[in-house]
């Protein structure tokens, strides 16, 4: 039996909504760690790092948009920060991959 817990989800993207979609990611981080869902998605694994590369623009541009930081610094900090991680993984997590 599940205990009774809060999820503070994201809402689903406007145009997602709009048009309809495939959710191929969702990550939460509890209790520190990262905690992850995905879906294969694609034929080639190589549009993976197109992705993430989009995502690390999304989270720079909101940095840009909520702090003094500036848009091309806080995509500076995660390239730096997405190389040493995969040197040396921080929190290889849990994963369940969804067919």
């Amino acid at each position: 039996m599940m205990a009774d817990v809060e999820i503070d989800a994201l809402p689903v993207p406007p145009e997602a909504l709009a048009q309809g979609g495939i959710e191929v990611l969702r990550a939460f981080i509890v209790e520190g760690k990262l905690e992850v869902s995905l879906r294969r998605a694609f034929e080639e694994v190589d549009l993976w790092g197109m992705l993430i590369a989009d995502v690390a623009r999304h989270a720079a541009h909101v940095f840009a948009a909520e702090t003094a930081m500036s848009e091309d610094q806080a995509l500076a900090h995660i390239r730096a920060m997405f190389d040493a991680a995969l040197d040396e993984p921080t929190d290889p997590g849990s994963i369940s991959a969804v067919s």
